[in-house]
């Protein structure tokens, strides 16, 4: 049984104490153990197979595992932003002395630490480092952007978020926050996910200035739906994969779904959308008795919608690990899913620090347990859409067809447990 609220700020310090068992995520040491789809097996047969075990044509391009290096026509756009947006000593400095360096974890945008070189002070309170962040492919639409805008800002002045210093149609500059971002298995143990599930109930306290309809969920993925219906792959093991997505008959499992999620109770609340582990930042300098060392990033896909979505979300992402180096850059495994302790200690935490009485009353957390987990069908329904469009526009180096065979498999296995 896990500990009750009153102990998660020790827990939290026993793991920061203890920490060293965590500082590297999963995935980052040659010697890990490659659990991809739920399997665990050889990864230098994995490379070379796609979800069903037939030769990968696709994987067969990135043997070698990621492309690394930065090409000409980044590092200079990315000197000229600085140069526009940060001034002051950035102004004083030759691209030569520029610096930067790419910094991993984005699925769906590019990232950079951008730095004065060393013997380069600042002249007045311009930064240095800064994070730039350029857009990969946008599928949330222009709006979406500006509305991504403003949030940034407001949670930067309520210091919920990194600040902002500059924005221009390809991306931004952001605060750079010395931190490490939180590894799959890191999610599991019981201080770090009574801190998220504070930062969540926080977040969801939020009053934001937009639409509080909630529209999103299903709007967004009705739009992906008609995306899908009119995109033409041209790679032969896209191809292949997406016949096997096309089988799903998903246009007909998406009434299914809605039909089962509008009878399922779940209040409206400002959610993040995306609370997965490379979106939480552990902050480097902190106390560590003080839940303020977790901070959440990455609000591009925020908005008002139903609580439950963010609940069965977050449990999505215990299963899935982004760090792995080698095809398809990521591992699974549905056993790592939170049990039902597990989610009753998240819920009891949450309900904790948003002072509801209700964090001793079994029967609500019951319904929560229900909730969350009919949502998490909505969250791979998501991500599943998402990741076919990306596999066809994006840039990014990541088996997103795979992905998106993974996830919609993930949908079918627990609907039978959960609908």
């Amino acid at each position: 049984m896990y500990e009750s609220c009153s102990v998660q700020l020790s827990l939290f310090r026993d793991i920061m104490q203890a920490g060293q068992s965590f500082t590297a995520c999963a995935g980052d040491g040659a010697s890990s153990k490659s659990a991809v789809n739920g399997q665990v097996e050889n990864p230098a047969i994995r490379e070379l197979l796609d979800a069903n075990g037939e030769e990968d044509s696709e994987a067969e391009s990135y043997l070698e595992g990621r492309t690394e290096g930065l090409d000409r026509e980044t590092r200079n756009r990315a000197f000229t932003w600085c140069r526009s947006f940060l001034s002051g000593a950035w102004k004083t400095i030759t691209e030569e002395d520029f610096e930067i360096s790419i910094v991993s974890g984005g699925l769906s945008n590019l990232l950079y630490k951008c730095s004065l070189p060393d013997h380069v002070n600042p002249i007045d309170a311009e930064p240095s480092p800064v994070l730039l962040r350029i857009y990969g492919a946008i599928l949330q639409g222009v709006d979406s952007l500006v509305s991504e805008s403003v949030m940034f800002a407001i949670l930067a002045e309520r210091k919920l978020g990194p600040r902002l210093y500059g924005i221009f149609p390809e991306g931004r500059l952001e605060e750079y926050l010395p931190s490490k971002r939180l590894c799959t298995e890191q999610l599991q143990h019981p201080g770090i996910s009574a801190v998220i599930a504070n930062k969540m109930a926080r977040f969801h306290r939020m009053v934001m200035p937009f639409n509080k309809e909630p529209k999103w969920l299903f709007t967004t993925m009705e739009r992906y739906m008609e995306q899908i219906g009119t995109i033409t792959f041209v790679r032969e093991a896209h191809i292949k994969k997406f016949k096997k997505l096309m089988k799903y008959d998903l246009p007909a499992e998406l009434v299914n779904l809605r039909a089962l999620l509008e009878e399922t109770p779940s209040p409206v609340v400002f959610c993040h959308n995306d609370v997965q582990e490379g979106n939480i930042l552990m902050l480097e300098g902190h106390n560590q008795d003080s839940s303020d060392q977790l901070m959440l990033i990455d609000f591009e896909y925020s908005s008002y919608n139903y609580r439950g979505f963010d609940f069965g979300n977050h449990f999505c992402e215990w299963v899935y690990d982004y760090t792995y180096d080698k095809w398809p850059f990521y591992k699974a495994n549905l056993e790592n899913y939170p049990n039902r302790e597990q989610q009753l200690h998240f819920f009891r935490n949450y309900l904790f620090e948003n002072e509801d009485t209700a964090h001793d009353n079994q029967a609500k957390m019951e319904q929560m347990i229900i909730e969350a987990n009919r949502f998490a069908l909505a969250s791979h329904f998501f991500w599943g859409l998402w990741s076919i469009i990306q596999a066809r526009i994006s840039k990014i180096e990541f088996g997103y067809m795979d992905y998106a065979l993974h996830r919609f498999d993930s949908y079918f296995k627990q609907k039978k447990l959960f609908a």
